[in-house]
């Protein structure tokens, strides 16, 4: 299992610093945020994925993969009846797929709540189209695309690990599948987090998982507990990447990365 940094934790840093940060913290990768390079970033030139290739290598750091993928530019999304709006959304969504294998990334974590929320069937059946088309993209371009099921109030649709592999298997493309959350599982499962993985790793269709505490900040800084959650990865065999994702960064962002990758790499050395 390799530990990765959602880089919107350190977004003030110049790219090749957070690389080098992350790096010297004992991360091997940063899940990438494409608005942290502005409102273009899903369609960054040339000259700028090959800057960013560059850093992570000069760093021994990898992009792991990316998220937050429908955050900028403003007025997106997959479930508006504004055909002009769904296809410009559309477009952000393939344009991301490209820039995350172009990046070197292996997944794509689609969560943006304030993009997908839905008011009657129609609404959502505009997010399945879209998550198809994502999909194709997806396997065309050798990543996997990853359905994140969000906690309620901030999202009304897909909110449950249950949900998710509905959509999963609607889209029936094996590069669709889902991951877990462990805020949104931990808010909206009925069992514990360390059993919702065990129960979704089964079905084949767990590709990721990002640590975060229901208090929004990071592992280890709330009430949560995360030993079982690594024991639960541990145990089904789980080898992919774990991302750090907080929203609330306590007392910055550079002491909540060290913190977390403190706590959780704790929790990996124990046998």
């Amino acid at each position: 299992m390799k530990l990765s940094l959602c880089n919107e934790v350190i977004r003030e840093l110049p790219f090749d610093r957070q690389c080098a940060l992350a790096a010297g913290l004992g991360y091997r990768g940063l899940e990438v945020a494409p608005f942290t390079f502005g409102d273009d970033g899903w369609r960054m030139p040339a000259h700028q994925r090959a800057e960013i290739r560059n850093a992570c290598r000069n760093a021994g750091i990898e992009v792991s993969g990316l998220h937050w993928l429908l955050a900028a530019p403003a007025g997106l999304s997959i479930t508006t009846a504004d055909r002009m709006v769904w296809q410009r959304s559309v477009d952000v969504l393939r344009g991301s797929i490209d820039l995350c294998a172009e990046l070197g990334g292996a997944y794509l974590v689609h969560g943006s709540p304030a993009q997908r929320r839905v008011g009657d069937p129609s609404d959502a059946r505009r997010a399945e189209e879209a998550w198809a088309l994502a999909a194709e993209a997806a396997q065309k371009a050798g990543v996997v695309y990853c359905l994140e099921a969000l906690a309620k109030p901030d999202c009304n649709f897909v909110n449950t690990l249950a949900e998710a592999m509905a959509m999963v298997r609607c889209i029936g493309n094996p590069a669709f599948r889902t991951m877990v959350d462990t805020l949104a599982a931990g808010l909206m499962e009925a069992e514990p987090v360390a059993d919702a993985i065990h129960r979704l790793y089964a079905t084949g269709f767990m590709a990721h998982i990002q640590l975060n505490d229901r208090n929004r900040r990071g592992p280890g800084q709330g009430e949560d507990k995360f030993a079982p959650v690594v024991r639960a990865l541990r145990e089904t065999g789980y080898d992919g990447w774990i991302a750090m994702e907080p929203f609330v960064y306590e007392p910055d962002g550079v002491t909540c990365a060290a913190r977390m990758i403190g706590y959780v790499a704790g929790l990996l050395e124990q046998p």
